[in-house]
C-alpha cells in the first residue's frame, strides 16, 4: 500500500463522518426537538403560529444593540420564545440606578459589564437557544463587525435600543446598505416610539421619519434620555414587550405589523396611535 493510498484510506471515513454530521445540523434545523416541542407548546398552540414559525424564530438571528431598559427586557422575551441566536452590544457597567428598568440585572451585579451578565442571564433561561454578547460601544470603524454585517452574511433583524441619535443615525445607515432590517425603539419618561424599517422594500427608513441627527450634537438638539430626564419602569416595560411583539411576528410570520407606520405610545393617557410615513425621495439614505 502507497503512502498516497494511505492517507486517501484514512482521510475517507472522516469525510464520511462530516456528511454525516452536516446533514443532522441541516435537520435539525428543519425540526423541533422534543424539549423545543414542549417549552414553546403554547406558542404553537396560538391560531396563525405553527411549528413552521417557531422553527423560522429557531433559526433566526438578530444583534440587539444595548442592555439596557429596553435591551433587557426584549432580549428576555425573545430569548424565551426560542429566537435561535441573540447578539447583545453594550459597554456599560452596571448601576444602582439601573436596576429599577433593567430586568437581567440584580444589586450583585453592580460594577460589572452589562453585556456579558445579559448573556449570562438569558443562557440560563434557554439552554436551547445560542447567546454571545460585545463588550464595546459602537462606531463607525466597528460597527460592521459588531453588527456580523458582511457581503455574505448578516442577521435576520437589528434591534436597536440605544438612546442617542448618532447611534440611530449609525444604524439607520448601515441597515440601509446592507438591506437589514431595523427595529427601532425608545422609552423616555412616560412616552415611546416603535418602528420596523425594512429597507429592501424602500418604505422609508428612520432618516426619512426623524430627519438629520449628524450635523449636531445629541447635546445640541436637547435630547432627552433617561440619565437627564428620567423614565417610569413601566414605560421601558412596555415599548420593550412592544418591540419584542413586533420581532416575533417579523420573525416567525415574516409580517412587518408596523410597515410605513410609527407607533407612538403614552403611558400618561394610557393611549396609543399609529402614524404613517413615506419614503423621502429626497432622503440621501435610502432613496
Amino acid at each position: 500500500m502507497t503512502d498516497d493510498f494511505k492517507m486517501a484510506a484514512t482521510i475517507e471515513p472522516m469525510n464520511n463522518c462530516n456528511i454525516i454530521a452536516s446533514d443532522e445540523m441541516a435537520n435539525d434545523k428543519m425540526r423541533l426537538t422534543d424539549a423545543e416541542l414542549l417549552r414553546y407548546s403554547r406558542q404553537i398552540l396560538l391560531e396563525g403560529w405553527d411549528i413552521d414559525a417557531q422553527i423560522r424564530l429557531k433559526n433566526s438571528q438578530v444583534v440587539i444593540l444595548g442592555a439596557g431598559g429596553l435591551g433587557c427586557p426584549v432580549s428576555e422575551t425573545l430569548a424565551r420564545a426560542g429566537v435561535g441566536h441573540i447578539h447583545i452590544i453594550d459597554d456599560d457597567v452596571i448601576e444602582l440606578s439601573n436596576l429599577q428598568r433593567q430586568t437581567l440585572f440584580t444589586a450583585y451585579d453592580v460594577g460589572q459589564p452589562k453585556a456579558k451578565v445579559a448573556q449570562q442571564r438569558l443562557a440560563q433561561i434557554n439552554e436551547l437557544i445560542s447567546v454571545s454578547y460585545d463588550i464595546a460601544r459602537i462606531n463607525r470603524d466597528n460597527a460592521k463587525i459588531l453588527l456580523h454585517l458582511s457581503e455574505t452574511c448578516c442577521p435576520d433583524l437589528i434591534l436597536d435600543c440605544s438612546d442617542n441619535f448618532a447611534t440611530r443615525d449609525l444604524l439607520n445607515r448601515l441597515s440601509v446598505s446592507h438591506h437589514v432590517p431595523l427595529l427601532s425603539a425608545s422609552a423616555i419618561a412616560m412616552t415611546g416610539q416603535l418602528a420596523l424599517y425594512e429597507p429592501q422594500k424602500q418604505t422609508g427608513c428612520y432618516h426619512c421619519v426623524f430627519g438629520s441627527t449628524t450635523d449636531t450634537t445629541d447635546a445640541e438638539v436637547g435630547t432627552q434620555n433617561c440619565t437627564n430626564s428620567g423614565v417610569l419602569a413601566s414605560t421601558t416595560a412596555v415599548m420593550a414587550s412592544l418591540q419584542a411583539n413586533a420581532a416575533l411576528q417579523y420573525l416567525g410570520l415574516t409580517r412587518n405589523p408596523l410597515t410605513s407606520q410609527l407607533l407612538l405610545w403614552d403611558g400618561k393617557r394610557m393611549s396609543q396611535r399609529l402614524i404613517r410615513y413615506q419614503q423621502d425621495k429626497a432622503c440621501p439614505i435610502c432613496s
